[in-house]
């Protein structure tokens, strides 16, 4: 995983320092860099960019007013000569602060946050996974991780979640066509179980949050093999 990475920063000494810190770290993929603050924020409209490494002291437009003009802000790595900015660096929630000169150390160290906090995103991002139903004529979002399984109820299927039972007009095989397969899995010819919801099984049930389901003697194989890759 690389992320994509900018400088911002009005000496071209330092951007060649960083540059070469960047484009040797194999975490991190360089797609510009910028010698001023109206050059970068164009730049990061008009791009994917994932983390920005900024210096504080630049003319005009410093580094803390290019990041209150930006509305999606991308993780930011503060640059200075000075340690008096610290404390209001982290009024912008920046990742983290390197004091010039950099050391790799230092710089590796704060990479290694930036990542940690990206997969973090990324993590919420998918625990935010939803799909829309039909329930009482109405739309309804339903995050995929709030489903603890699905029951067949003749021609209608039951979304069983901690907040609520949500009936809908479905068949089994259509609506599991809309679940990742790395997170359900249909156990039996009418039930569809959450693989993390699951707390444990045997040879004929499975368990999920205090309740018994039952599983076919063919699916006990592909379970096991699912929940080792969960």
């Amino acid at each position: 995983m690389k992320l994509r990475s900018i400088i911002v920063d009005d000496s071209s000494m330092q951007r060649m320092a960083v540059a070469k810190l960047v484009n040797s770290h194999p975490n991190l993929a360089m797609v510009a860099e910028y010698s001023n603050a109206i050059e970068a924020k164009n730049g990061i409209k008009n791009n994917e960019i994932d983390l920005i490494f900024l210096d504080v002291e630049m003319p005009i437009i410093s580094g803390f007013d290019l990041l209150e003009s930006l509305e999606n802000r991308p993780q930011v790595i503060l640059i200075t000569g000075k340690p008096d900015y610290a404390l209001k660096a982290f009024d912008y929630d920046v990742t983290d602060y390197l004091h010039k000169p950099i050391t790799m150390a230092r710089f590796d160290a704060s990479v290694k946050r930036a990542v940690a906090k990206y997969e973090q995103l990324h993590k919420v991002q998918e625990d935010e996974e939803h799909i829309f139903v039909k329930s009482n004529l109405k739309k309804r979002k339903v995050i995929l991780n709030d489903i603890k399984w699905i029951e067949a109820l003749g021609d209608y299927i039951k979304l069983v979640t901690d907040e609520a039972n949500i009936v809908i007009l479905s068949t089994m095989k259509s609506f599991e066509k809309q679940l990742p397969e790395d997170k359900f899995l249909r156990i039996h010819k009418s039930y569809i179980v959450n693989l993390e919801k699951i707390e444990k099984f045997n040879s004929k049930n499975v368990e999920v949050s205090g309740r018994s389901i039952p599983l076919s003697r063919n699916k006990k194989t592909e379970l096991a093999e699912a929940l080792s890759n969960v």
